[in-house]
């Protein structure tokens, strides 16, 4: 029986290359790894389906007082239209319930938050301003740095009243001493491990590949943050200050800190929603009581005017959200496509999807890593090249800090951040969340920090690609040969 065939028994999961976002030694991915190898035999991801054979869905957008009435829907989605190019918003937007149902939040405010530094400082500053209830979920927890800031922060707030819930996961926290866990535990913080490596810790919720990469925190119901920062020491500086701290020959340079990464703060409406995302893997994960609640509205119900979806993955369900809609924006993409990526080998039809734009006058963009705490899932990504350059995709390779974020802007309408990478494993076997933010308002914000990210990187022309030399085409076709397990 391949692993995905159950829902209790599959949890799949992301079984990281032994260094991949700087965890563990090698031994302790042994087990992933034997996993990994079932899952990607047994697993497939949805194919491409032309537009034309797909069903419209509904739009649904909900505000601070509920659902709103036909007319009132209406009159939000006109106002996102008139931020500017309405046609590609329209579009974009039937697109988007060809994926799904569009379950939309109006009236929230939503704010860019670029590397460590500005990403911790704004959440530390709301878990200070916390009355009821911190939600924090992480795929890394670490002990030390910045990191072990936050743990104190969450250690105050407990004493004082706040309700503290945290879930870290077990695999990707493998390094993190048992003892760091207990320390919050002791201070108040209601801790869970997902899904711990050993079974007899919480009977009935295990599995050795089934990951938790999200990444979100919650405050109150006042305001929300996801993207692709883990609670670690390599945001401890933004990813600026890598180039004075070492030359870019230094093998190791930009591993340990400095790391290049987009979070999102979110207040309004959409807060609530993300809330439910952690109480739903609390209660799945049986974890010890109920999550904490808060019935203290936001001081503004409704403080902005982004309209926002959530998506969250989980390998269980039939179809992976945030691939399918992804993938379709892309094959109906009419002007850009701009993709900034940790991990890329998304596989070949995701590729050729990319491609397709491109030919037809898409202009279509790539901001990838050029070092890589993974180096098989760099040079997996890189086998593509070819294949996209030939295309008329446009690729460039930051070197001067470990690229980690996952965001996408398309035809400056359809925006996304969050914790999915563009890999096999992301699509088919972690939880994973991602918010898109419709509208051209959000979508220049966006464009200028993929501008800003394109002026750090070089750019990788064909002629140049295709005198590379005979060991990196050896690596790259045993990145690809290695994809479905990177």
């Amino acid at each position: 029986m391949c692993p995905d065939e159950e829902r209790q028994a599959t949890p799949t999961g992301h079984p990281p290359a032994p260094a991949r976002e700087g965890r563990a030694s090698a031994g302790a991915w042994l087990p992933c790894l034997l996993s990994a190898l079932l899952l990607g035999a047994c697993t497939s991801l949805p194919p491409r389906q032309p537009e034309a054979t797909a069903a419209p869905g509904r739009v649904q957008v909900r505000g601070a007082q509920g659902s709103l009435t036909p007319e009132a829907r209406r009159e939000t989605l006109r106002g996102v239209a008139a931020e500017g190019a309405r046609e590609r918003f329209v579009h974009q937007l039937r697109t988007l319930t060809r994926s799904g149902d569009a379950d939309l939040y109006r009236g929230n405010r939503t704010r860019l938050l670029v590397d460590g530094p500005a990403t911790f400082g704004a959440m530390k500053a709301a878990i200070a301003s916390a009355r009821e209830r911190v939600l924090l979920q992480s795929y890394i927890f670490e002990d030390s740095g910045v990191a072990a800031e936050v743990a104190e922060l969450l250690l105050q707030r407990a004493a004082e009243g706040v309700a503290v819930a945290v879930i870290y996961d077990a695999v990707g926290s493998i390094t993190t001493p048992i003892e760091f866990f207990q320390h919050l535990t002791d201070g108040g913080v209601r801790v869970c491990e997902f899904n711990p490596v050993n079974p007899v810790r919480r009977p009935g919720h295990w599995g050795i590949t089934h990951r938790d990469h999200r990444k979100l925190m919650v405050v109150d119901q006042s305001v929300a943050f996801t993207g692709g920062i883990n609670i670690s020491r390599v945001y401890g500086s933004g990813s600026g200050s890598w180039r004075r701290r070492a030359p870019a020959s230094e093998p190791g340079a930009a591993l340990d800190d400095g790391w290049r990464d987009t979070q999102i703060e979110l207040r309004g409406p959409v807060v609530p929603a993300i809330a439910r995302v952690f109480e739903d893997t609390w209660r799945e994960q049986g974890c010890p009581g109920e999550p904490p609640t808060s019935t203290r509205p936001a001081a503004a119900p409704e403080p902005g005017d982004r309209v926002v979806k959530v998506l969250a993955s989980d390998p269980r369900d039939e179809g992976n959200r945030i691939y399918s809609a992804l993938l379709a924006a892309i094959d109906a993409s009419q002007s850009q496509v701009r993709l900034t990526m940790a991990y890329f080998a998304p596989g070949a039809d995701f590729v050729q999807a990319l491609c397709d734009a491109a030919q037809r006058g898409v202009a279509v963009e790539l901001v990838l890593p050029g070092r890589s705490d993974s180096t098989l899932a760099l040079h997996a990504g890189r086998s593509y090249y070819t294949q996209l350059l030939q295309a008329g995709v446009q690729i460039h390779e930051m070197d001067q800090a470990v690229m980690h974020a996952k965001t996408a802007v398309i035809d400056g309408v359809f925006s996304t951040v969050g914790s999915s990478n563009l890999d096999w494993l992301s699509f088919v076997a972690n939880n994973e969340l991602n918010v898109i933010v419709l509208g051209e308002a959000f979508g220049s914000e966006m464009n200028a920090l993929f501008e800003r990210d394109r002026a750090a990187s070089r750019p990788i022309t064909l002629d140049a690609w295709e005198r590379r030399g005979p060991g990196s085409r050896l690596m790259e076709g045993v990145g690809r040969l290695l994809e479905r397990w990177l």
